[in-house]
């Protein structure tokens, strides 16, 4: 079973690194493996058992954080889906920002219902973690490579002595995407079913592939990663419910508070960072804890 301490730190994990660009699966496999929390190891690669119900409260909690967050931007987003259908056409950019969030969520959600399952208990394994945690860090680096070398020739400006060099950004906005492109940056969203790989990472690298600047990429990812993470839950609450959810509901209510909690904080942060800064970091933090725990682990 899981205690409620291991339920806090779990649930902490989560709901930072769920929004965080370093991949919660490929966490929450990892940190117990090296806190020798075997149980839960064992319970997440196992086909049953009450690690299943507790990734409900620990979703559901983490989307409640984003949809309170973003809250304006939802109503916004479901009023305009609402009279595009209504008109049969879309004239608003919310309208467009709400088509282009369905079908970016559909490949993910589609191949969740499918394989979710079954790529969750193959792959939550220490050593796939933290190669694929490798890998996430690649594929950060490589992103942020491809934003420089596309972005537009900076316009010339006034540096006091020692100033950084103001970061160069593209100029398009995000209801400017097209569905084509908002579908292949939800398919994107498939490599998070992988544990190691984060899903707001590889949506903004896919964004910034397609011109959008850090805050824009990071506001569809955390937009697009809300009705991905709340629909995650709701499938899982049969094992909330039945047997695998006995003796454990507890911890599961203890875990999803910390998770719901931390996952605004988390989001509140990163909306600001995203502002000015880039993945880099994160790229090498997962390389570094990547590495380390491949070595460890091999």
């Amino acid at each position: 079973m899981i205690s409620y301490f291991q339920a806090v730190v779990i649930g902490l994990l989560q709901g930072v690194t769920e929004l965080f660009p370093v991949s919660s699966l490929g966490h929450s496999v990892l940190l117990p493996a090296l806190l020798g929390w075997h149980e839960v190891v064992a319970g997440q690669a196992a086909r049953e058992s009450f690690y299943l119900a507790f990734l409900v409260g620990l979703h559901v909690a983490t989307a409640l954080a984003l949809l309170a967050f973003f809250w304006r931007d939802w109503l916004r987003i479901v009023a305009g889906l609402v009279g595009s259908v209504r008109r049969r056409r879309i004239e608003t950019a919310d309208e467009r920002l709400g088509w282009l969030l369905v079908v970016a969520t559909l490949p993910a959600g589609a191949v969740g219902v499918a394989f979710e399952h079954a790529l969750r208990t193959l792959f939550a394994k220490p050593l796939a973690a933290a190669v694929f945690l490798t890998l996430n860090g690649v594929i950060l680096l490589a992103g942020e490579r491809l934003r420089r070398r596309t972005a537009p020739a900076p316009a010339p400006v006034s540096e006091g002595p020692g100033a950084a060099p103001a970061r160069v950004e593209p100029s398009r906005r995000l209801d400017t995407l097209a569905l084509g492109e908002a579908l292949l940056i939800g398919a994107c969203q498939i490599l998070a079913f992988f544990a190691g790989i984060s899903r707001s990472g590889v949506t903004m690298v896919a964004g910034l592939a397609r011109g959008l600047d850090h805050e824009d990429a990071a506001r569809f990812a955390f937009l697009l990663a809300t009705p991905i993470i709340f629909a995650a839950g709701l499938y899982k609450l049969p094992d909330f419910l039945g047997p695998n959810g006995d003796g454990v509901r507890g911890q599961i209510v203890a875990g999803s508070l910390v998770a719901g909690a931390a996952a605004w904080l988390s989001v509140r942060f990163l909306t600001g960072w995203f502002k000015t800064r880039t993945l880099t970091p994160f790229a090498v933090y997962c390389l570094v804890v990547g590495v380390a725990c491949t070595a460890r682990f091999a």
